[in-house]
């Protein structure tokens, strides 16, 4: 089988990730994840890209909220509101432990690397999950409400300002996790999972020297659009509001210059003959085990044909 790198942010990305996990080895496939969305609340630090992605390895997701961890209680969330504090946020108990335990090991002088590593390890997942950097890179999202911190935008005020544009703070000054670099030396391809390409996907790509290192790869991306609509997250309402057609063909236009080719889901068949790269057509709605598996083996084929 092939060495692939796999780009994923948010929990449509970590559907694919699972899929991936289960028909490559842990040194077939490294998952390169968002962290963008970082940020600090009630003192912790808080990945929740590579927490998606964490419990959908681990599979312990919670598929009934669609985020967070499964078997999930609420008390600490629920005695800090009745003590008047910040509420808007909803961690759950065990979430709370994973982020606790996070803060710990950075506190002690892990990076967010091992840290990730150490807490993947201990929940039974094989696989590596590689934070795209070390280095603190913060989504910031223009808006009519002016300029909020990504989890202000997309949970305190649930998406509902309309977006102008978006900033990466730190990433100037930011370097390539070592260990996506290290593994593009020698991986076979790319696969960006069906993540939102300007808030989950750009950021990794815009750290310094991962273009280029991607150019010398077979590259394809799932589309997040699928007739027309988002099946989670608010990428086709931001496309909608920076005036781009919520299409997947607009998604691989952002992507141009990287892709070998393109994954289209049955809905948008009609339009296959949209792009300027080979399209696959297939079934890209994971809603279930199977379904994820499937999509990952017809990535993994796909992209070895494009080799």
């Amino acid at each position: 089988m092939p060495r692939i790198l796999a780009i994923t942010g948010g929990v449509g990305g970590a559907k694919l990730a699972l899929g991936l996990s289960k028909i490559l080895s842990a040194d077939e496939v490294l998952f390169a994840v968002n962290t963008g969305d970082d940020f600090t609340h009630f003192g912790l630090h808080i990945s929740p890209d590579i927490d998606s992605l964490t419990y959908a390895l681990a599979e312990q997701n919670n598929t009934e909220l669609g985020w967070g961890r499964a078997g999930e209680t609420w008390q600490f969330i629920e005695a800090m509101q009745q003590l008047g504090g910040d509420t808007w946020f909803r961690l759950g108990d065990k979430d709370l432990a994973l982020h606790m335990r996070r803060t710990e090991l950075l506190q002690a002088g892990a990076n967010l690397t091992a840290a990730t590593a150490q807490i993947t390890t201990a929940l039974g997942i094989q696989h590596r999950v590689a934070p795209m950097s070390d280095d603190a890179v913060r989504t910031l999202v223009h808006t009519d409400l002016g300029t909020l911190a990504f989890q202000h935008y997309f949970v305190r005020e649930q998406c509902q300002p309309a977006v102008s544009g978006f900033e990466f703070s730190g990433m100037q000054d930011a370097q390539l996790n070592p260990v996506i670099a290290e593994f593009l030396n020698t991986c076979d391809g790319v696969v960006i999972c069906p993540s939102n390409p300007y808030v989950s996907v750009d950021p990794l790509l815009g750290l310094p020297g991962m273009r280029q290192a991607l150019t010398r790869l077979p590259l394809i991306a799932v589309s997040p659009i699928v007739g027309g609509i988002a099946l989670k997250g608010p990428a086709a309402k931001m496309m909608r509001e920076l005036n781009v057609p919520a299409t997947a063909s607009a998604v691989a236009a952002h992507y141009d210059g990287l892709l070998s080719g393109f994954v289209l889901d049955n809905t948008d068949a009609a339009h296959a003959d949209q792009f300027n790269v080979p399209v696959l057509v297939t079934n890209t709605i994971m809603d279930s085990l199977q379904s994820k598996i499937a999509l990952a083996q017809a990535c993994v084929s796909f992209l070895q044909e494009l080799d």
